[in-house]
């Protein structure tokens, strides 16, 4: 009666857990998708206006980079 332990029928390892994408690192990724998307459209009308929307997308790519190795990092450190 007072039992209410829910026991999986397939042990999972560590390996075997799915990681998804960290939020900031998903923020990054799009603010670098749309710096890209706005450099094109920047260049293709003859600004050069597109170089800073470049180093924005280089920047946001690196911070995309940045929090998805953390968080392998603290996954392999916690275990």
């Amino acid at each position: 009666m007072g039992d209410t332990v829910v026991h999986s029928s397939a042990a999972v390892s560590p390996r075997q857990e799915n990681h998804p994408m960290p939020r900031l690192a998903l923020y990054a990724l799009v603010v670098c998708v749309l710096a890209v998307a706005a450099a094109v459209v920047s260049f293709a009308q003859g600004s050069f206006l597109g170089i800073v929307w470049v180093l924005l997308a280089g920047l946001s790519s690196n911070m995309c980079w940045y929090y998805v190795k953390r968080q392998k990092v603290r996954k392999s450190v916690t275990g």
